[in-house]
């Protein structure tokens, strides 16, 4: 059994305050092409994720700390959803569709999220980050 618990948090937002990509995932998959992806990711002001799309999966974020600022768009670029998920305000994740661009801010430092889609892990192409 893993256990989830605040030592564990800290130490990958460490990682992740050290990281020059402002993040750092943890995962709970053994190998990369395993049929589930679930994984902690820590994330910190100022991470950059491209607009993106995962066509063949749907992906859950569950927010443990903090709180991140995630939008969905149209093919025209234009904001289709936006949500803070805050488990302070209790709003604590959300499922986004495959097939659904999307982005994320992270609003406050030690952020971490559990993040769940299907595998296996398959670097995004070109086609699928939004331009």
């Amino acid at each position: 059994m893993q256990l989830i618990d605040k030592q564990l948090l800290n130490s990958v937002t460490a990682q992740a305050k050290e990281s020059l990509r402002l993040r750092m995932n943890y995962n709970f998959h053994e190998q990369l092409d395993a049929p589930a992806q679930r994984l902690l990711n820590a994330l910190e002001p100022g991470t950059v994720l491209p607009i993106h799309r995962h066509r063949y999966t749907a992906e859950t974020y569950i927010v443990l700390e903090g709180s991140i600022h995630v939008m969905s768009y149209n093919d025209d670029k234009t904001i289709a959803e936006s949500i803070v998920l805050d488990p302070k305000m209790g709003i604590f994740g959300l499922n986004i569709p495959a097939g659904t661009w999307h982005t994320l801010e992270v609003l406050s430092t030690g952020t971490v999220i559990f993040e769940i889609k299907d595998g296996p892990y398959t670097p995004l192409s070109e086609e699928d980050i939004l331009k």
